[in-house]
């Protein structure tokens, strides 16, 4: 809070007043194409890894229904080998699933910091282009709609998105 009062107090001693802006990162990331193409990207990823992964739990539930249909008729060894290969298809089915996880907050992570940074440099094109001398983001009780700037951010972001 005195920090703020400081910055007033400035203001009335300068000949150009400071000019405050607002911005909402949240609405900015969720509102930019950016984002939407991120989002369709991982999910694009995801259902493709995600449609491997059911083939292979429908190897296992195959065997599994081979080994309960036909299992009665089956020499041992042949039952030891085939609940070993279920085994370790389940095995390697949970490995998989859980690299897809780990891969997928990975990547999604990278997407979220790539969008983060352009998102920062819009938004400092943004502040230049209208003489801001400081814009406040997250932590903001009150702003007016007259110094929320979120929506000239997020038409940046779409002419930015277009041009590439």
């Amino acid at each position: 809070m005195a920090y703020l009062s400081l910055l007033l107090a400035g203001t009335a001693a300068a000949d150009d007043p400071f000019r405050i802006a607002v911005i909402d990162p949240n609405r900015i990331v969720e509102e930019s194409p950016q984002y939407e193409a991120a989002r369709n990207l991982l999910s694009a990823e995801a259902q493709e890894r995600e449609a491997e992964l059911a083939a292979q739990q429908e190897d296992i539930d195959r065997l599994e229904n081979r080994l309960e249909r036909d299992g009665a008729l089956m020499r041992t060894d042949e039952i030891t080998r085939l609940r070993n290969d279920i085994r370790a298809r389940e095995r390697r089915l949970r490995y998989a699933r859980e690299e897809l996880q780990a891969d997928f907050a990975l990547r999604q992570s990278d997407l979220r910091t790539k969008l983060v940074k352009q998102v920062e440099e819009v938004v400092e094109q943004v502040a230049k282009d209208n003489d801001i001398d400081l814009i406040l983001s997250e932590g903001v009780v009150y702003s007016s709609a007259r110094v929320d700037m979120s929506d000239e951010v997020i038409d940046r972001l779409k002419e930015v998105f277009e041009k590439r």
